[in-house]
């Protein structure tokens, strides 16, 4: 999922800085996300995809396709 989060926002032209700007969150916590030191829940996501312009139709897709069949343990 980070990964296509951080491709989103490359492909929307937006800095961390901008995305958290655009989001009245601090520079550390479009960071936290992207290092994967803190999770989003769906609300996050939906709302940071928005910003970006992406489609969560298509993100969620996608993002289904790359998981395991079972839970990490």
């Amino acid at each position: 999922m980070v990964k296509g989060l951080v491709a989103a926002r490359h492909a929307s032209g937006l800095s961390q800085a901008a995305l958290a700007h655009r989001l009245g969150r601090n520079p550390s916590y479009v960071a936290k996300v992207e290092l994967a030191e803190r999770r989003l829940d769906v609300i996050e996501l939906l709302v940071i995809l928005r910003v970006l312009g992406a489609d969560p139709a298509d993100f969620i897709k996608s993002l289904f396709l790359t998981i395991p069949d079972t839970l990490p343990r």
